[in-house]
């Protein structure tokens, strides 16, 4: 792998460039380095908590970065994408906070919250704003019908300032254990939210890097996609987690400013 043939770099958010309100060394230097040098950097996050105007805001007033809309591929908006390509007009349950519902009807999707009879499918994304009720409401649907089940990613656990909390895959894993129902997660690792970046962008494969800080949603996307990879060990996986996955990255470095160093 060649990285000066590099001209669009798919970036993991949390974990890969920030923790928390903080960015990580040489993230800002490497994203204006790709700049300087005529590429693109895309944001792809597992987040469905958050809409793309919401990033360009926090982007400016907690990094100090200017973005662009376009720039942000999330979960939520490749969730959106495809039920409005699958399912049109037709009504849809969610299961997720308000902003991430909110984002599914700004496409023009018919979203409900309460129980329906006939859904034309159930997805489930992270929610912050869970209650108990939430989920035996989802729980009967999903024994009640056999539509199908959608979940924005399989994430079990996203970083807090004390550690980890549950993500949507450990919220879709009661469903699961509660109703035999597997979800299908339409965001990373599967190779759609990659594959958009392509459409969007006009670029290659080849010409394309993801980096992230997870191997088995950030690389494994990034390999589903038939792109390279480069893990940051900033995050979530360790150099010892390389030694038992199946999702190998073409290139291991410790944090963006070693990145930055091997453009």
């Amino acid at each position: 792998m060649n990285l000066s043939d590099k001209r669009l770099f798919l970036f993991d958010i949390d974990g890969t460039l920030a923790v928390g309100d903080e960015l990580l060394p040489g993230a800002r230097e490497l994203l204006a380095e790709i700049e300087r040098r005529g590429g693109t950097s895309l944001f792809i996050t597992n987040n469905s908590t958050r809409s793309r105007s919401h990033y360009v805001k926090r982007f400016v007033e907690v990094f100090g970065l200017q973005t662009e809309e376009r720039q942000f591929v999330t979960a939520s908006y490749v969730t959106a994408r495809t039920l409005c390509d699958r399912y049109g007009t037709q009504t849809i349950y969610a299961q997720g906070t308000q902003s991430f519902v909110e984002e599914l009807r700004s496409f023009g999707l018919q979203i409900v919250t309460e129980l329906v009879d006939n859904p034309a499918c159930i997805v489930v994304g992270y929610d912050g704003e869970l209650t108990y009720d939430k989920l035996c409401s989802t729980a009967e649907l999903l024994q009640r019908t056999d539509v199908p089940f959608y979940g924005t990613n399989p994430d079990l656990r996203c970083p807090a300032p004390f550690g980890f909390i549950p993500d949507c895959g450990a919220i879709c894993g009661m469903l699961t254990a509660t109703t035999g129902k597997e979800p299908v997660y339409l965001g990373k690792p599967a190779a759609r939210m990659a594959e958009l970046c392509l459409e969007e962008t006009g670029y290659s494969r080849e010409q394309t890097l993801v980096v992230g800080d997870r191997l088995y949603t950030d690389i494994a996307c990034g390999l589903a996609a038939g792109m390279d990879t480069c893990l940051l060990l900033t995050g979530e996986a360790g150099l010892d987690d390389l030694k038992t996955t199946r999702f190998q990255p073409d290139l291991v470095l410790d944090d963006p400013a070693a990145l930055l160093a091997a453009l």
